[in-house]
């Protein structure tokens, strides 16, 4: 059995989906590990990961405006407002979403579906550079 971890940085604009599926493919595809179970872990409490679909972009513009909708920036609903007015609602959205997943790999390669993409899901309206950590597992 062999392990391999490993950290990406992903930088986001503000609030969205930003796919890094090409990242991780690359990191996996160099580690020679032919069957194994990929994590990839968010280092954050105010942005998430998500698995979802890189075809049409309308997916990802509802996916936000759900979101926006259903846990609004409006600092009279929260205690916890001394990061701004869109801190505490970014807590709420990655405790609803995920801040790891896990990908089987098989031949070497991710197990996703033909649609499928693997997203930093940021909450925050400013951009950041966000720490994701990639631990593979196999032979």
């Amino acid at each position: 059995m062999k392990q391999a971890v490993h950290q990406l940085s992903v930088a986001s604009r503000g609030k969205g989906l930003y796919e890094f599926t090409s990242a991780i493919e690359s990191w996996v595809a160099g580690q020679g590990i032919r069957t194994g179970l990929l994590t990839v872990f968010c280092r954050h409490t105010s942005a998430s990961l998500v698995i979802q679909e890189n075809a049409d972009p309308d997916v990802r513009t509802d996916l936000e405006r759900y979101f926006e909708r259903n846990v609004p920036e409006d600092e009279r609903l929260y205690v916890h407002t001394t990061e701004g007015a869109d801190d505490m609602p970014a807590h709420i959205k990655a405790a609803l979403t995920q801040t790891q997943v896990s990908i089987p790999v098989v031949d070497g390669q991710l197990a996703l579906g033909t649609w499928q993409g693997v997203y930093l899901f940021e909450h925050r309206r400013s951009g950041h550079r966000r720490s994701i950590v990639l631990h593979l597992i196999g032979e």
